[in-house]
């Protein structure tokens, strides 16, 4: 998906601002936008030595070729190892890490004190900041600061309310704003995704994120769950929590079960939805089926289900056992369809 096609407001906005840099710049918007690729183009582009007209990066130089092999000495990007590693986490061993740690920002001290390589500037890429842990955002909160010249910060977040008020402060801010549907659905199909309406309305209208299930190939455990929660009163929790947790150990890493939860999270806003007269936005080709699942449903029992997912959503993170934690869930979903409307 060409990236600066889609936000092409987005960059630029980040172009004018090549001349007077700040020392940090924090760029937000919904999650699955594209802002981690828009801000690496940013990233190769300010290290890029014979850039392109329009400000992208020529993509021949000898600075572009260490950064397309992720080896550019004046370029540092920190994510949680669960970002980098492979997806598929041997059966026993250790899960990497979804923060980014007080080791990885200490890890920058040398990269920080001996200036650029190339004579110019240092870039920090972090995505996505609020991953960060509380040990890890002090320590960039005290070299924010204090900068170092000629440093840039980028940092990239679709929760910016997870980031240290402080840390906020003290960067440029840029929002990345959702591309229209129309011109999200050409880049999808541009880039031979099929079914784009469909993924772009799943991923709540981000393309990035889209692309992303599309590739991944989500749509089977999807059909799963989506063919179970139609069921409304006559699905079987048990047999619904077999067949996700099953999907889960069969991706090897590649579903989460924090997916799953935000999956249903996504089919209970359509319930609502339905529920006040208004059409899906996410399930779009179940739209008459929830209505119908809508209308049996007491509001206010739909919308404490609601809140308590979102505890779920969190629980999900680090669940005591998966089995129980799905079982439970969808225990609970079938009994917003029982008898008792109290």
């Amino acid at each position: 998906m060409k990236i600066l096609e889609i936000h092409s407001d987005a960059w630029a906005s980040l172009q004018s601002r090549r001349e007077r840099l700040p020392h940090a710049l924090l760029l937000i918007g919904q999650k699955g936008l594209g802002k981690f690729a828009l801000a690496r183009e940013f990233a190769a582009s300010l290290l890029c030595e014979s850039r392109s007209i329009d400000g992208t990066a020529c993509g021949h130089c000898l600075a572009c070729n260490w950064f397309a092999q992720g080896n550019h000495p004046d370029f540092r990007l920190l994510q949680p190892e669960a970002l980098a590693a492979a997806s598929e986490v041997e059966e026993g061993k250790k899960k990497p890490s979804q923060q980014i740690t007080i080791d990885q920002i200490r890890s920058l001290d040398e990269f920080l004190g001996v200036g650029s390589h190339r004579g110019g500037l240092s870039i920090v890429l972090i995505n996505p900041a609020e991953a960060m842990n509380r040990n890890a955002a002090n320590s960039i909160l005290k070299i924010l600061e204090e900068p170092p010249p000629n440093i840039l910060f980028l940092l990239v977040s679709g929760e910016p309310s997870g980031l240290l008020p402080t840390i906020r402060s003290r960067c440029q801010t840029l929002a990345v704003a959702t591309p229209p549907q129309q011109v999200s659905v050409a880049a999808l199909k541009a880039s031979g995704i099929a079914d784009a309406e469909r993924w772009l309305a799943l991923s709540g209208g981000a393309p990035r994120f889209a692309e992303e299930m599309a590739a991944a190939g989500q749509g089977s455990w999807l059909d799963i769950l989506i063919a179970r929660l139609q069921e409304g009163r006559n699905v079987s929790p048990l047999q619904m929590a077999g067949d996700l947790e099953k999907a889960i150990k069969d991706s090897k890493g590649n579903l989460q079960l924090k997916q799953v939860v935000e999956a249903m999270q996504k089919w209970l806003v359509d319930l609502n939805l339905s529920k006040n007269g208004l059409t899906a936005r996410y399930f779009l080709a179940q739209q008459a089926k929830i209505g119908m699942l809508a209308d049996m449903i007491p509001s206010v029992r739909l919308i404490t289900f609601y809140r308590n997912m979102n505890l779920r959503r969190q629980e999900a993170e680090q669940p005591l056992n998966a089995r129980l934690f799905l079982e439970s869930i969808f225990l609970d979903y079938r009994a917003l369809f029982s008898a008792d409307r109290g």
